[in-house]
């Protein structure tokens, strides 16, 4: 077997730490991530872009820390005081993601950990300031999205400046002392009996007002009537039903004499 040249071996070792260095140097960004260059002897330089998506390359030498940016969840379970200091479990989800623009200053000043160095302890110091304002009855009724709204606002005051992109918070329940949370149904179910019994009354007596209405309009037509009946009319009326009845072929009419009121009275029939 023929040796190879000692020009032949020293190309391919040339070839091969070219290829290593060439592999060493390209560097692949998933979708949604973004990567932050770390020199060697610099470290990272807080002004510089992040690397975007797909193939990049880089110094041999120099590496990438990965970054997810797109949108990300972090369930939060909270205890926290209300006004009144019973103490309140809050169960939330936080959507976020970090300031690509600022990617190198996030990893510089923060690292990777800032989840738990800056995004944790903010949405505590939030919802600790933002439940003491409350009672455990606005907690648990029609405060919650009120409450919700201000945790998102003085959570997104400290993240912010500190390049953290706070999309929302959604509070997904409020858990009460079992006892306080009975208390506070029994007292809902009896204000919804008394407005239901007060609706009740006030029915009643939109009823009763129509029966008056109509019973005095009913007296006030018979008095106009009785005012306006004189005897003359009367008899006259009279005298128009004793010439009917005195035509029906069924009837036989006998007169004999007249009544008080001066009509005829008029007997049998057949």
């Amino acid at each position: 077997m023929e040796k190879l040249p000692k020009g032949g071996v020293l190309t391919i070792i040339v070839i091969v730490a070219a290829l290593i260095l060439l592999f060493k140097s390209v560097v692949t960004i998933d979708s949604g991530h973004a990567g932050v260059l770390y020199q060697l002897g610099g470290g990272v330089d807080p002004e510089s872009e992040p690397l975007g998506e797909g193939i990049n390359f880089v110094a041999p030498w120099n590496s990438v820390i990965d970054y997810e940016v797109r949108q990300q969840e972090l369930p939060e379970k909270m205890s926290v005081l209300s006004s009144n200091g019973l103490d309140i479990k809050l169960d939330a989800s936080v959507l976020y993601q970090p300031d690509y623009k600022n990617l190198s200053r996030l990893h510089k000043e923060k690292g990777k950990e800032y989840i738990s160095r800056v995004l944790q302890p903010a949405i505590r110091s939030a919802a600790r300031s933002v439940v003491g304002r409350y009672t455990p009855e606005q907690l648990y009724s029609s405060k919650r999205d009120a409450i919700q709204d201000e945790i998102f606002e003085e959570t997104k005051k400290i993240v912010e400046p500190q390049y953290i992109q706070l999309n929302n918070i959604l509070i997904r329940d409020v858990t009460l002392p079992p006892t306080i949370k009975e208390a506070i149904e029994r007292k809902l179910k009896q204000e919804q009996e008394s407005l239901e019994y007060e609706f009740r009354l006030v029915t009643a007596e939109k009823e009763a007002q129509k029966v008056r209405i109509e019973a005095q309009g009913k007296a006030d037509a018979n008095k106009i009537l009785s005012a306006s009946l004189t005897d003359k009319i009367l008899q006259d009326k009279g005298i128009d039903a004793t010439i009917k009845l005195s035509e029906s072929q069924n009837s036989k009419v006998i007169v004999i004499g007249s009544g008080d009121s001066g009509m005829p009275i008029i007997l049998g029939n057949q």
